[in-house]
């Protein structure tokens, strides 16, 4: 069984009124979370495994920097030609019964990266994948799918592709706090760069996207630098814990001490679910949760 640890992480700013009334006006029925998915893309690099993190235009409970990922839409359960593990099978690795769900966020997960990077996670057979996705009929599609003028699957289906769901890996399960407006029942995924793709952002949203090695910005994590780089007045002058969400934080952990995405993509985890809470620390409120304590394929996880 692995060990555990509580980590204390600060509230967002915007995020302290909501917290201060859960606490003052005393436990109140929690918002039903919504499903969604986030991606982890990684890939190796002479400083270290990198991963690609995207600015969101508002406040999103996957973090104003983050992963690739948002909500599950109904479009998800459209049919899809299908290869990799089967969705039972995506059930049992997301320690879910509902097979219908597993689907979902799996899919939710390769709609999203598609959406937000241009990165596809499809192809004509088991064994072969999209050469390229850049050129203005790709960024189309991409814009289609994001504004629901079409759907994914008709996207798959006009260009004969099938979902390779075997080339994604299940990460970790989080739920959004309970005090929170807006609340997520995220679960994030990984996913290596596919060969001849790149990821770029979405014309109509994008705002900031870059590769970022993961162990730098662990490192650099008490200093401004990342948010400063993005630029948008939500994020200069803030450290990483204030622009990101714990999982971020902690998913950048694991992949920064990892010895390459080989090792990190391979580790075997349990998907256990991460459920922050509001505490109390020297006066202030902060978000607490438990985690283990070791990292996957690395050394001992440096504490905080």
């Amino acid at each position: 069984m692995d060990r555990l640890s509580n980590r204390r992480f600060p509230l967002h700013p915007e995020e302290r009124s909501a917290a201060r009334g859960w606490v003052e006006y005393g436990a109140r029925t929690p918002l039903k979370a919504r499903p969604a998915s986030s991606v982890v893309l990684v890939r190796d690099s002479p400083t270290g495994a990198e991963t690609y993190l995207t600015c969101r235009r508002s406040e999103s409970p996957l973090g104003i920097v983050g992963f690739p990922g948002g909500l599950i839409e109904e479009f998800d359960d459209d049919p899809v030609d299908w290869c990799g593990p089967s969705p039972s099978a995506w059930a049992k690795a997301l320690g879910t019964d509902d097979h219908n769900l597993a689907r979902r966020h799996v899919l939710a997960a390769v709609r999203e990266l598609f959406e937000e990077t241009g990165v596809l996670l499809a192809g004509p057979d088991p064994t072969s994948m999209v050469e390229s996705t850049r050129g203005r009929e790709w960024m189309k599609a991409r814009e289609s799918v994001a504004h629901q003028d079409s759907s994914f699957a008709e996207v798959l289906s006009r260009r004969g592709l099938a979902v390779r769901s075997d080339l994604i890996k299940p990460l970790a399960h989080w739920l959004t706090p309970d005090f929170a407006h807006r609340r997520f029942d995220t679960h994030y995924f990984a996913v290596a760069q596919p060969v001849n793709q790149s990821p770029t952002l979405l014309e109509s949203k994008g705002i900031w996207g870059e590769w970022k090695c993961a162990a730098q910005e662990i490192e650099r994590r008490n200093t401004t630098d990342l948010g400063d780089e993005v630029g948008q007045p939500n994020t200069v002058g803030r450290t990483l814990s204030e622009i990101t969400v714990p999982a971020v934080e902690l998913i950048l952990e694991k992949l920064g001490s990892s010895r390459g995405c080989i090792a990190y993509l391979s580790h075997k985890r349990k998907i256990k679910l991460y459920y922050p809470h509001l505490a109390e620390h020297d006066g202030d409120l902060m978000l607490e949760v438990a985690c283990p304590v070791l990292t996957e394929g690395g050394s001992a996880q440096r504490g905080r």
